[in-house]
């Protein structure tokens, strides 16, 4: 459980001193990025793309060479070495036509691996049903995959990939804002939170030097553009988004019984309360017994088993722990040797019993 300790104070650390940028934490209303996708081919793969049953892939690539002009039919295409991809994008409200994107894509049918594949040209769509970019490359996956004499290893996921700067604009967002004409303009938190929300208002006025910041909302702090920034909006842009301010966080438990993990906010505080905990353990054993028939008497060997039950009951030892710090909350739950497993059931009932001052999320 020392891990749980070190964990902590990691956070700690790293919370009490903290100075984030208004650019990590906020970002200026009407700069949104748009998803864009469509339905493409990875073609040039090993034997490992998707198999007959999957007639998608086919046709497509069939449909694809057929109008260049290529006479050829089903029984043409090796299945194995093609497959049907989804290719996604985000393109940002100023990509400007000419400017490459970033894609992923995933098999929509049953290959086995993208290793080695390379997408052919395919046409991403917004919402609007128009082609804002075409993406194709040459595929990087985080994984890997090899088979041979029927053996087989594999690492990671190997059926989605990345192809960088694969995707070229070719229309631009029609919603862009012109900055530039414009006397103000709102910025916008990632996280609501109304202290946040003040603190980031009084530290850009700080550094403009005059009352340009209002917090209007919990996640709104509109800003007057001053004159002389006033058609130079990418040079006001930059001396905001350069502040630096504390973040105020809730204070919140995270939980993760699959792996075992905790992560504590440095504002999580814990009232004196008392912790008994114990547990039962029910284990039931079957042993083999071998019967073997005297000599001469004609009978046959018989394997039986006999069944033992039996209970152990873990010793719950009551401890307080007092305080306001994270502290003295993982002190305590080490002391009486909690396992991970136990973790948010522990948590919980402190929480229920009013003592844990924070929210538990559980992932």
């Amino acid at each position: 459980m020392r891990w749980f300790v070190l964990m902590a104070a990691v956070c700690l650390a790293t919370v009490a001193s903290a100075s984030t940028r208004v650019k990590d934490i906020a970002v200026f209303h009407g700069m949104r990025g748009n998803n864009i996708s469509g339905a493409g081919l990875v073609i040039g793969l090993n034997r490992t793309g998707d198999s007959a049953r999957s007639r998608a892939s086919i046709i497509s690539l069939m449909t694809r060479l057929q109008g260049q002009g290529l006479s050829i039919s089903e029984d043409d295409i090796l299945s194995r070495n093609i497959a049907l991809v989804t290719v996604t994008a985000t393109i940002t409200s100023d990509a400007r036509t000419g400017q490459t994107l970033d894609v992923t894509l995933a098999s929509t049918a049953d290959a086995r691996s993208l290793q080695g594949g390379l997408l052919l040209a395919t046409p991403l769509v917004a919402p609007d049903g128009k082609v804002y970019a075409v993406a194709s490359g040459p595929i990087v996956l985080g994984g890997f995959s090899a088979e041979a004499g029927g053996n087989s290893t594999t690492q990671n996921t190997t059926t989605t990939g990345r192809v960088v700067g694969g995707a070229t604009v070719e229309r631009e967002v029609a919603t862009r804002v012109d900055y530039n004409t414009r006397e103000s303009v709102d910025l916008v938190l990632h996280q609501s939170d109304f202290t946040t929300a003040t603190r980031l208002a009084e530290a850009v006025n700080t550094q403009m030097g005059a009352e340009v910041a209002v917090p209007s909302s919990s996640s709104t702090i509109s800003l007057a553009i001053p004159e002389e920034f006033q058609g130079r909006f990418a040079m006001f842009a930059a001396q905001i988004e350069a502040v630096e301010l504390s973040v105020d966080a809730p204070a919140r438990v995270i939980v993760n019984e699959r792996t075992g993990t905790v992560v504590m906010g440095a504002n999580v505080r814990v009232s004196a309360v008392a912790v008994a905990h114990g547990g039962l353990t029910i284990e039931v054993r079957r042993d083999p017994i071998i019967s073997q028939p005297g000599a001469l008497s004609g009978g046959n060997t018989v394997l039986t088993s006999q069944t033992s039950v039996g209970a152990t009951v873990e010793d719950g030892e009551l401890i307080v722990v007092e305080g306001v710090t994270i502290g003295a909350l993982v002190s305590g739950l080490n002391d009486m040797g909690v396992k991970p497993r136990d973790l948010m059931v522990i948590l919980e009932a402190i929480h229920a019993a009013g003592a844990l001052h924070a929210e538990i999320v559980g992932i």
